[in-house]
């Protein structure tokens, strides 16, 4: 039994995350399987692969200006994690004010290179189906590819997954990638369950703007991504910056104010 929950825990949450039980409960041939992020990497974006029409592709078509893309790597005919996590993705999604296709971009990518294109069409149908929006063409691709193309992409954010030749399954951890529109690893979420508040505040972040609201730019002043609690909280060195932000527009407001009044008394004396 401890050795099914730790495989579990790793599946979910990466072997970092596990108790230290868990961790020596792990199969060798398991440990390791986790997502090590590296955040600020290029990531590879002329590898090929091939979407869910048969086309050949690179990451870098799916790239535009001002918007991030979120990368997902699954596998199509994964009988557990990958379904939830897809569907925790899903429900963020749908609660997210964004769009994908207007706001940001996304593509999920198998990390089995025995898939092909006509399993990968009937999964983004699928999801498509159940996210209930309209995604324009090349907005959220499923892609497929070689066993050395998925690795380099893997490598590059730092997923580390295995097969279990024994279950005949991949082995791996839950979470999503946000890149920057020049394709540079900004943030990684963890988890099957995904905030939308977090989501968006990611998408913003790689966009360094572009997309949201003030106040959104506002709360990352003071929010940062914290892996041990899979959300944005906020942080004394952001708090010191929004409290130095606030203070500098309000002693601006005052000076402002005070140099209307003058000039306004300076006018009316004789």
């Amino acid at each position: 039994m401890r050795s099914f929950c730790a495989t579990l825990l790793v599946g979910l949450l990466g072997a970092g995350a596990c108790p230290a039980w868990a961790e020596e409960a792990v199969p060798l041939p398991l440990r390791g399987v986790e997502i090590e992020p590296r955040l600020g990497t290029q990531v590879p974006v002329d590898v090929p692969f091939v979407d869910q029409e048969g086309r050949p592709v690179r990451l870098r078509d799916y790239l535009r200006p001002g918007r991030p893309l979120v990368l997902t790597l699954n596998y199509y005919g994964c009988p557990t994690l990958c379904s939830i996590h897809l569907q925790g993705v899903l429900k963020a999604l749908r609660a997210l004010t964004f769009t994908v296709g207007k706001e940001f971009q996304m593509v999920t990518v198998s990390i089995d290179p025995r898939e092909g294109p006509q399993l990968a069409a009937a999964k983004r149908k699928t999801y498509l189906e159940a996210l209930g929006r309209d995604v324009p063409e090349g907005s959220w691709a499923f892609l497929t590819g070689r066993e050395q193309d998925i690795r380099a992409l893997a490598d590059a954010v730092g997923f580390r997954y295995r097969y279990d030749e024994r279950t005949r399954q991949y082995a791996h951890a839950a979470g999503i990638f946000v890149l920057t529109p020049q394709g540079r690893l900004s943030q990684v979420l963890y988890g099957i369950e995904l905030a939308p508040r977090d989501l968006r505040l990611a998408l913003v972040e790689a966009s360094r703007g572009v997309i949201g609201t003030p106040v959104d730019r506002l709360l990352l002043l003071c929010f940062q991504y914290d892996p041990a609690r899979h959300s944005y909280a906020p942080t004394a060195m952001g708090i010191m910056r929004l409290a130095g932000a606030v203070t500098v527009l309000v002693l601006g407001l005052l000076i402002l104010t005070m140099w209307r009044r003058e000039r306004r008394t300076s006018v009316v004396q004789p």
